[in-house]
């Protein structure tokens, strides 16, 4: 039994042994690219913490597939700033890095601004107690990121191609020993967008994201996050998912992935 999606190095504060949760649906031998963008947010978060700020958008590159091998993860500030600042993290194997990621940290109004109008959505989704029980995740493996979470569809699924309403929990923590916080669980779930509101056979495309990007206004309250998502297929080769982010309160903010289109 595995105890997180990664196992901090006792002699490296930087280093992570991955375990089979991080796998994904391409191959067994890489990560689906959602642990790796929460642990990109883990270390994010730690990096020179000020209080009374906040990340607001974190846009993780992905280099190539990530492979189930340990991980050096590494964050450094590099635009300081007394209202926004901008954090370089990235994630590297013994061959070099795999993912790279900028997140800008905000410092939060004290006191509240007093807006005159709130321009927000209605977070009027079903939530996920209301959702069925899921159906069976397209993956032949055992155990991957498919065992890590429990995913609820208020509305599309798997084997229903096209948009779709997904409720996403993590089920075990990013980094063992810790508790995964607001932005871990939002970046491990965003990733999930193509996958959730896939329009093509899992069984003859790929589509793969080579970037994902996600802009909160405010942090997600409790273990649930809410993908209302769409994938836009070409027929050249290139593909956008975006989700609209929810919580059991209300919207969140976006996601973004480019994605790769091709033939198995």
């Amino acid at each position: 039994m595995h105890e997180a999606f990664y196992l901090p190095d006792p002699a490296d504060p930087q280093r992570f042994v991955s375990t089979e949760l991080t796998r994904g649906p391409w191959s067994p031998d890489a990560q689906h690219a959602g642990p790796p963008s929460a642990l990109l947010g883990h270390v994010i978060e730690r990096c020179e913490p000020r209080a009374g700020f906040q990340v607001g958008r974190v846009a993780v590159e992905i280099l190539g597939p990530v492979p189930l091998a340990p991980l050096t993860a590494e964050a450094r500030v590099v635009r300081p700033g007394r209202s926004v600042e901008l954090i370089e993290a990235t994630l590297s194997t013994d061959r070099g890095p795999v993912m790279r990621a900028n997140a800008w940290r905000f410092r939060l109004a004290d006191p509240d601004l007093d807006l005159p109008t709130r321009f927000l959505p209605s977070g009027s989704r079903p939530g996920p107690e209301q959702a069925p029980e899921p159906e069976r995740f397209p993956s032949t493996q055992p155990v991957g990121f498919h065992t890590g979470i429990e995913y609820r569809f208020a509305a599309g699924s798997f084997s229903e191609p096209g948009p779709a309403v997904c409720w996403i929990r993590l089920k075990y923590p990013i980094v063992a020993g810790t508790t995964p916080s607001p932005l871990e669980r939002t970046l491990a779930a965003a990733d999930s967008g193509n996958g959730v509101s896939s329009v093509l056979d899992w069984n003859n495309y790929l589509f793969i994201n080579t970037d994902l990007t996600v802009t909160l206004h405010r942090q997600p309250v409790g273990e649930w996050v809410c993908l209302d998502a769409v994938t836009h297929p070409q027929p050249h080769g290139i593909g956008l998912a975006e989700s609209a982010l929810f919580d059991e309160k209300g919207p969140l903010g976006r996601s973004t992935q480019t994605l790769f289109l091709g033939p198995r």
